[in-house]
């Protein structure tokens, strides 16, 4: 009975194990790579975090615009100082000792107005002095209500200037995360398919290793009967050394090409992928003047052309603003009253007015408004010019991402066929040669020549890969469902 629990035991523990060992081996597409990358990749975790510095950025500057609400308080102030007097009995300056406790609270809102650029405020204050020298009296001071306004009058709204490039920031901070999930795309394809290339040169040196034994045992029997020469027979053994040679590079080629996969998708380091060669491609035909459209609608880039254009825009502004006069508006009206008794600092309170209205002339500056006048405009002019290129530069990129794309599905097509052909050619040489119709010159071409077939195949796929999401990348644009690439921004922020 003791040995069978512990058989069962035993066999338990096996299977365990044996579940273990398969949940560390995935068989992955390279669609389900893409999306394991957009999920758990360093990369996923970068872009969402730079989106939601964006995000976060542009709600500071809504909340701005809002009404703000402050509270400030001295609870306690005591002040334990002398103080220089005039003593009328004396007739002399002397220094006395006072001993002041001093406390307030106010209450103030705020409110920005961005047609103007001024800002409105509403407050109220209460304010007690107690004198614990002397009389020891007490006196209160309250402005129950005060309203106010400031504005500069130089020509300069900052805030009108806000409003006009923050959404426009934010706008792009949302696509670029759009697009930031196309070049994740593009780097997961470009180490998904390094691992095929890694794993089929793995398969071609281990069938080059088995044959290579093959024909090194046939040559040593034919060198037996004088079918083979010395020189075809040392080839022959020179080509068994070269494939173990290859077989060891190649099983090399495969682990760091598995690690650096690994590690991309935050894999554990003894997870093994076997990577599904795409087997079929879409069939598309961008047209060229579509991806444009789309791409001047929806890329980024154009609205980081934008944004650059107003804060060049809003730059000359403020340089024009401070070339003429320098003015500034505040105006304040309230209701004050003191008591030094606080039951009656609120009644009857006394009407408080302030104007004040400021004028900065600049006389002499040395040419120093003007200059930095003309210095914003220059600079305008440049950047205006560097993004009429950099738009130019963009539209040919654009036509020439749809013309590679567009010829690249042929050249898959292709370079298929050449992958069977070549397979085929190989298989019939080696039978030929088993038969001693070929020698081992042909067949080492015909290896060769279905070793680059086979290679130029997989470069065909990846290349088609790559260009079909840096379309996407450049247009945000899905040419198989024939919709925008979007995300799920709420998500985002919530997670």
């Amino acid at each position: 009975m003791k040995n069978t629990i512990l058989l069962l035991i035993f066999l338990c523990f096996g299977f365990f194990h044996q579940v273990n060992a398969q949940q560390e081996n995935y068989s992955l597409s390279l669609n389900e790579v893409v999306s394991i990358a957009s999920q758990k990749s360093l990369d996923a975790f970068r872009y969402k975090n730079m989106y939601l510095a964006s995000y976060w950025e542009y709600r500071y500057y809504k909340a701005d615009k809002l009404p703000s609400l402050n509270l400030s308080t001295t609870p306690l102030d005591f002040n334990h100082y002398r103080k220089r007097e005039y003593n009328f009995q004396t007739n002399e300056e002397e220094y006395v000792l006072r001993d002041y406790l001093n406390s307030d609270v106010a209450i103030q809102l705020n409110q920005k107005v961005g047609l103007t650029g001024g800002s409105f405020f509403l407050s109220s204050e209460l304010g007690m002095v107690k004198n614990l020298s002397g009389d020891k009296t007490n006196s209160y001071q309250a402005t129950p209500i005060s309203i106010g306004y400031s504005q500069e009058l130089n020509g300069y709204n900052a805030l009108r200037w806000k409003s006009k490039i923050e959404p426009v920031k934010f706008e792009k901070a949302k696509k670029e995360f759009v697009q930031s999930q196309e070049n994740l795309a593009m780097k997961s394809t470009s180490m998904f398919f390094e691992l095929v290339d890694a794993q089929i040169q793995l398969k071609i040196a281990q069938n080059n290793m088995a044959n290579a034994d093959t024909l090194y045992k046939i040559g040593k029997g034919r060198f037996q009967v004088g079918t083979v020469t010395q020189d075809e027979l040392l080839n022959l053994e020179l080509g068994q050394l070269n494939a173990q040679q290859a077989l060891s590079k190649a099983q090399l080629e495969v682990l760091r090409a598995q690690s650096g996969l690994n590690s991309y998708l935050v894999l554990d380091k003894k997870t093994l992928i076997n990577c599904q060669v795409p087997s079929e491609i879409p069939t598309l035909q961008v047209m060229a003047d579509e991806a444009l459209d789309l791409a001047l609608k929806n890329n980024p880039d154009i609205l980081d052309q934008e944004q650059q254009m107003l804060e060049q825009n809003r730059a000359v502004a403020q340089a024009k603003s401070e070339t003429g006069l320098n003015t500034n508006l505040f105006a304040v009206y309230g209701l004050n009253q003191s008591s030094e008794n606080f039951d009656m600092v609120y009644d009857q309170p006394d009407q408080s007015q302030r104007l004040r209205f400021g004028v900065n002339v600049p006389l002499v500056d040395w040419g120093k408004r003007k200059g930095r006048l003309m210095m914003a405009e220059s600079t305008r002019e440049v950047a205006n010019a560097r993004i009429r290129q950099s738009r130019i530069d963009f539209e040919q990129n654009i036509f020439q991402s749809v013309m590679e794309f567009n010829l690249q599905a042929e050249q898959v097509k292709n370079a298929a066929k050449a992958d069977t052909v070549a397979g085929k050619g190989f298989e019939v040489t080696f039978q030929r040669f088993l038969i001693g119709k070929v020698d081992v010159i042909k067949l080492n071409v015909a290896r060769n020549d279905r070793e680059s077939s086979r290679k130029a195949y997989i470069n065909a796929v990846k290349t088609y890969w790559n260009y079909y999401y840096r379309l996407r990348m450049l247009t945000l644009f899905d040419f198989v469902k024939r919709e925008n690439l979007t995300a799920e921004y709420d998500k985002i922020i919530h997670n």
